[in-house]
Order: C-alpha cells, then sequence, then structure tokens
C-alpha cells in the first residue's frame, strides 16, 4: 500500500509536514557552534579531567580509586603474556592455499635497530619466539604523528588468503542510545589492545615475520595487521563487559562508563561504583589502559568523532573548523575531499542534502567542472550551517515517537520525533 492510500484508510495517526518559514540558515541558527565558540575552541582546550592530572591532586574524588588500581591504569602497562581468556585469534585459510612468503627488503640502519629492540622486548615477555616456519612476511616501521616509529607487518598475501569473519561492527548510533539520560562520563583507551589475545595454537606458524637483520620470529599473541583482527578485540572486550551492558559501552579498545543518580546514590557515587566494577574486570583479565589518555568523571567526553554530555551530542568543533576553514575548490577531487567531512557532520544540518545539491550535482559522472555563483552560494550556506551547529539531545526510549516525512523534487526526510501530546516534538 502507498504513503497516501495508508494515509486515506486511517492507518496513519498523524502526518506533520515540516515547512521552514525562512531559509535553511534560519533553522540552522544557533550559538553553539558560531563563530566566536569555534575561535575559543581553537585557541583554548575544553576542561577534560585526563587521568594524569586527577593523580596530581589528591582531593579529587577519583584520586583514591585511580591510585587503587593503578597498576590498571597507569603510564607504563605492563609488558606480559596474556591469559587464555576463551578468545582466540583464530586464522582460517581459504582452501588450496600453501605458502604465504613475501621476501624481506632491506631497510635503514634506524629501522634495522628499532625493529631489532622491538622483537627483543616482545621475546623477553614470551610474545614472540624464534620461528621455522615455512611462511614469512616482512617487517617495516612507519613514523607516528609523534614522531616514534610504528611497527608494521606486510601480511598482504596471508590477509588474501584468510576467510574474513562476518563479525558486527558496534553502531555509534546504538553506543549513544544507551548513553542517554547520563550525567557523567569516563573514556578508558586500552594499551596494546591486540597484544592482549593469544592466536590459536594451530595457527602460530602462520604468523611468521621476518627482519632486517635476518630473525624469523613468530607471534604467540595477535599481532596487528591482520584482517580480522578488530573484530576478534571487539568479540573479546564485548564477550568481557557484557554483564556491565547498562552502564559500559565498549568500541573495539574504548571502553566508555556512563552513570546517573538511581537507587539512592548520586551521580558521582554511582559512577565511582562503575568504574570499580570495570576496573576489577580489567585487572582479573589483565587489560591495561593508559592514564595519559584515559578521562574520568567528566559532564562530557571525546567519543567517537564527536563530542558527547548530558545535553546530547555536539559537533567536534576540530572538524567544523576544518570545514569553515577550507579554500574553494578547484577540482572534482578537492571537492570530494571537503564533501567527505562535511557529510560526515550532516545530521547537525537542517535541509543539508537540498542545500548541497548544486556541491553534489559537480560530482556527477557525466559532471563539467564550473564553479559556478551557485555552486559558491551552496559551499557557504553548508559552511555556515556547519558552523551554527546545534547540539543533538539523546532520545528517550520510554517517551512515544512520531515519523515525521517530507520530501521535494531534490530531497527526502523523515526523521523520527520524540513525544507527544501537547509538548512540542524534538527531532532526533
Amino acid at each position: 500500500m502507498s504513503f497516501v492510500d495508508s494515509l486515506k484508510a486511517g492507518e496513519l495517526a498523524e502526518v506533520v509536514m515540516l515547512r521552514p518559514e525562512g531559509s535553511s540558515l534560519d533553522l540552522n541558527s544557533s550559538s553553539v557552534m558560531d563563530s566566536e565558540v569555534l575561535d575559543d575552541e581553537r585557541t583554548s582546550k575544553r576542561q577534560t579531567r585526563y587521568g594524569a592530572a586527577i593523580l596530581k591532586d589528591p582531593s579529587d574524588l577519583y584520586y583514591a580509586l585511580l591510585k587503587e588500581f593503578s597498576d590498571v591504569v597507569s603510564d607504563d602497562p605492563p609488558s606480559v603474556l596474556p591469559p587464555d581468556r576463551g578468545v582466540r585469534r583464530e586464522i582460517d585459510l581459504v582452501p588450496g592455499t600453501k605458502y604465504c612468503t613475501t621476501r624481506q627488503w632491506p631497510l635503514p640502519k634506524e629501522q634495522v635497530d628499532v625493529i631489532d629492540a622491538f622483537f627483543a622486548a616482545k621475546h623477553a615477555a614470551g610474545m614472540v619466539r624464534e620461528s621455522k616456519s615455512p611462511h614469512s612476511s616482512p617487517t617495516f616501521c612507519v613514523r607516528k604523528p609523534n614522531g616514534k616509529w610504528r611497527m608494521v607487518h606486510a601480511f598482504n598475501k596471508l590477509n588474501a588468503a584468510t576467510i574474513l569473519a562476518s563479525t558486527p561492527i558496534p553502531r555509534k548510533d546504538v553506543l549513544q542510545n544507551y548513553m542517554a539520560g547520563c550525567t557523567f562520563f569516563s573514556a578508558l583507551d586500552m594499551v596494546d589492545g591486540y597484544y592482549q589475545l593469544l592466536m590459536r595454537e594451530s595457527n602460530i606458524p602462520l604468523t611468521a615475520v621476518s627482519t632486517p637483520s635476518g630473525m624469523l620470529w613468530e607471534w604467540l599473541v595477535m599481532p596487528q595487521g591482520l584482517s580480522n583482527a578488530p573484530a576478534t578485540f571487539n568479540r573479546l572486550v564485548t564477550q568481557l563487559f557484557r554483564p556491565m551492558r547498562q552502564f559500559v559501552q565498549t568500541y573495539f579498545d574504548d571502553i566508555f562508563v556512563h552513570s546517573r543518580a538511581s537507587e539512592g546514590k548520586t551521580a558521582v557515587e554511582a559512577h565511582l561504583g562503575h568504574l570499580r566494577e570495570v576496573l576489577l574486570c580489567m585487572r582479573e583479565n589483565r587489560l591495561y589502559a593508559n592514564i595519559n589518555t584515559c578521562i574520568f568523571g567528566a559532564e562530557e567526553i571525546p567519543f567517537l568523532g564527536c563530542f558527547l554530555g548530558k545535553d546530547g551530542v555536539r559537533a567536534d568543533p576540530e572538524k567544523v573548523c576544518a570545514i569553515a576553514q577550507w579554500p574553494v575548490p578547484v577540482s572534482q577531487k578537492d571537492l570530494r575531499k571537503w564533501l567527505g567531512l562535511a557529510n560526515y557532520l550532516h545530521k547537525y544540518s537542517a535541509n543539508y542534502a537540498e542545500m548541497a545539491r548544486p556541491l553534489t550535482n559537480l560530482l556527477k559522472k557525466d559532471a563539467v567542472w564550473s564553479w559556478t555563483s551557485e555552486a559558491q552560494q551552496a559551499f557557504e550556506a553548508t559552511k555556515s550551517s556547519l558552523q551554527s551547529a546545534p547540539i543533538l539531545a539523546l532520545p528517550d526510549e520510554d517517551r512515544p515517537f512520531s515519523v515525521v516525512c517530507d520530501a521535494s523534487d531534490f530531497a527526502i526526510g523523515f526523521p523520527p520525533i520524540e513525544g507527544g501530546g501537547k509538548e512540542l516534538p524534538r527531532p532526533r
């Protein structure tokens, strides 16, 4: 049955057509992300309760807890072979696969020394052992933003021969909804998460890696670079923290703890209790977090590309600033890059699809590149709308919802609206 037929038959209780009285810019008007606020965000950091700073203040409510669990949350976590937690990294090869071998290539002496020191430390920790495997993947280094080296194994052939797992990836919006109504948050960043998982014994020879100095090592724990590795680690974390689902959400190596006042406890008391349960679980399973990057007892935390707090979700000011400062595109490639960033924040902008239509038209297959006044106007309007991005409230699933439909010749929308009766519905 069509939408119109359903409406005539009375199967829809109500239809609300949203029509802006002014322009899209009017709908996006907000003081939350105006230019002055953006300037403040660029020049000064928001107050962030990092664990290292809390440990310098004995009067802080979270100080005693962090001191008690300094073996779990520290700036120098132990490097040891993890226990068997029931989840191991398993590699299932495509039938007919023989050997996955790639020759090691020469590297600068600086990288050779870094690689040798890395494997010496991992061997001392019991994470690698010398190998006689017929498989071999080369090792090299890439420079991190902080100037240090990141170890990389070129598992290209092994990954190409691996049967991919169909493990579900957590949805960001679903995780956010679990945190609705909470007033205190913590974010824990686990250290060397992949090295916290054992390899299946029969698969250890497949992980053999060569070094420029002529060594062949094989991993007893899950190395970085294997396909299915993120899914395996996420399966472990989900399994361990599933009993705490009411106040803990996990996303790969990130753990988010959220609390509100309940059962006669204040929000702070509840949050301290929830954190204790999380840290006890980590201690029992020998999982570790970096004190310098963990946040405890904050009213707002960075959350998977945005900021989440008691008032809802807001756009990351750094991303908004990058969009606002982007120069006028001079090619389809430039425009595609900018739209990719802008599209990531589209939910913060009313009528985004229609507003950006002159720009998306320029990316069509047969489009001729011509930066017109209409394109410039759409470019500036989209920038302006995202600079005034509002805070989006999280849904209260105990309230009724309606679906509001609207469409034009170029766009269609059907947002769920929270609320009913005489209350003003709130878009989600």
